[in-house]
C-alpha cells in the first residue's frame, strides 16, 4: 500500500469513527453476522485493553410501579398511634421526625427496619397485621377541650379514656368546647384519617337547637349551598324536630367536618345555635343510655363496620375483650358514678392549684 493510500485509509477511519458508516457503502458489523454484544467484546482501546460491556439499564414504568415492601413514614407513625396522618405530616414538615438519624421529609418511605424518632424519642413500629385496632364512642360534655393538654387547665376529652400498653388514642375529628355528643376514638391512625377525610363522605348527624325566626326559604338555601369563608357548604338533609316560640330543634346531616361548619351555616341565615349535639357518625348512633362523659368500646362487628366503610381490611378477631351486652340502667349508673368521681377529683386538684 502506497503512502497516499495509507493516508486516505487513516482519513476514512477517522471520519467513520466520528460520524459512523450510516449512509456510506461500508457495511456495519451487524450485517456481517455479528451481534452488538460480539462487537463490544472485539472493540480494542488505545492501550490494547478490551472495553467493558455497557451495563444494562432497566426501564421502570412509573405509572404502574409499586412499593411492595415500604410505606410512607407518616402512615406508619399514624398507625403507631402518634396521631392522625395529617398531624404526622405537619410534624414531618416541621422537622420533628428523623429516620436513621437524618431529618425525614414528606413522601419518605420506610420498610420497618429503620430507627424512627419523633421529637428525639424512639418510636416502636408495628406491622399492619400486628396493629391493635380499637374504637371507642365517647359522649362528650360541653366544656371539654378536644386536645390532650390544655394550658389553662380545663378538662379534656382524653382525661378519662382507658390507658393503653402501646400507642395512643386518636380522636376522629373534633367538637368545639360548646358542642357535646358522639366523639370517636381509635388506636389506628389510618382509620382515623380515612373517617375524617372529605373524600370518604362519611355522614355526621347533629341535633341543633336554633334561636330565631326560620322559614322554608332559609332551609332551602341551607340545602342548596351557602358560601362561607372557606368555600361552599350545605346540609345534605334537614329534618324539623319541633320547638316552642323562637326555639326550634332540627336534625342536620353533613359529610365533612370543617371547623364550626354547622354553626356557621345557621349563622349565615341570621339565626343563633343555642345547643349542638352530634348524634351519629356513619350509620352508627350513640346510645341514649350512655351518660355524659362516659365511653363505650365497640365490639368486633362494630369495629369492622367502620373499617369496611372506608375500605380497610376487616379485623379477623377481637384484640381485646369487649362487653357486647346492651347498655342497661345498671351499667349506665356505674358509668355515671365513675364520671362523677373523676369530676370531683379534678375539682379538688384545681382548688389546690389555685391556692
Amino acid at each position: 500500500m502506497t503512502v497516499d493510500k495509507k493516508k486516505q485509509a487513516r482519513k476514512d477511519e477517522a471520519i467513520d469513527k466520528k460520524y459512523g458508516t450510516r449512509g456510506t457503502e461500508q457495511k456495519g458489523s451487524a450485517k456481517k453476522g455479528l451481534t452488538k454484544k460480539d462487537v463490544a467484546k472485539k472493540v480494542v482501546g488505545k492501550k490494547g485493553q478490551h472495553k467493558k460491556e455497557p451495563e444494562k439499564v432497566e426501564k421502570v414504568d412509573f405509572k404502574t410501579a409499586t412499593h411492595k415492601d415500604s410505606e410512607k413514614v407518616q402512615k406508619v407513625l399514624a398507625r403507631a398511634g402518634k396521631g392522625s396522618r395529617r398531624e404526622m405530616e405537619t410534624m414531618i414538615s416541621e422537622g420533628r421526625v428523623s429516620i436513621d438519624g437524618k431529618v425525614a421529609f414528606l413522601g419518605d418511605r420506610i420498610s420497618g427496619t429503620e430507627q424512627i424518632r419523633l421529637d428525639g424519642h424512639h418510636v416502636k413500629l408495628t406491622a399492619q397485621d400486628e396493629d391493635i385496632c380499637r374504637v371507642l364512642i365517647y359522649n362528650k360534655p360541653e366544656g371539654e377541650m378536644c386536645t390532650r393538654k390544655d394550658p389553662e387547665g380545663r378538662p379534656t376529652v382524653f382525661d378519662r379514656l382507658p390507658p393503653l400498653d402501646a400507642g395512643r388514642w386518636v380522636a376522629v375529628g373534633r367538637l368545639d368546647i360548646n358542642t357535646s355528643g358522639m366523639l370517636l376514638f381509635t388506636t389506628d391512625g389510618e382509620l382515623a384519617n380515612r373517617l375524617m377525610h372529605p373524600s370518604q363522605k362519611v355522614e355526621r348527624e347533629y341535633a341543633v337547637r336554633v334561636f330565631g325566626e326560620i322559614n322554608e326559604a332559609m332551609l332551602q338555601t341551607l340545602r342548596t349551598g351557602v358560601k362561607l369563608e372557606d368555600g361552599m357548604a350545605r346540609f345534605q338533609k334537614i329534618t324539623y324536630r319541633g320547638g316552642e316560640g323562637r326555639n326550634h330543634w332540627f336534625h342536620v346531616v353533613l359529610s365533612e367536618g370543617r371547623n364550626r361548619e354547622v354553626r356557621r351555616l345557621w349563622e349565615s341565615q341570621d339565626v343563633q345555635v343555642s345547643r349542638l349535639i352530634r348524634v351519629r357518625y356513619g350509620d352508627m348512633e350513640m346510645q341514649r343510655q350512655l351518660p355524659m362523659g362516659g365511653w363505650r368500646e365497640l365490639a368486633l362487628k362494630e369495629v369492622n363496620y367502620y373499617r369496611q366503610l372506608v375500605d380497610l381490611t376487616p379485623e379477623a378477631e377481637s384484640k381485646v375483650k369487649v362487653d357486647e351486652k346492651a347498655m342497661d340502667n345498671a351499667k349506665s349508673r356505674r358509668i355515671r358514678r365513675s364520671v362523677k368521681k373523676h369530676q370531683q377529683r379534678n375539682q379538688q386538684s384545681n382548688r389546690r392549684r389555685h391556692k
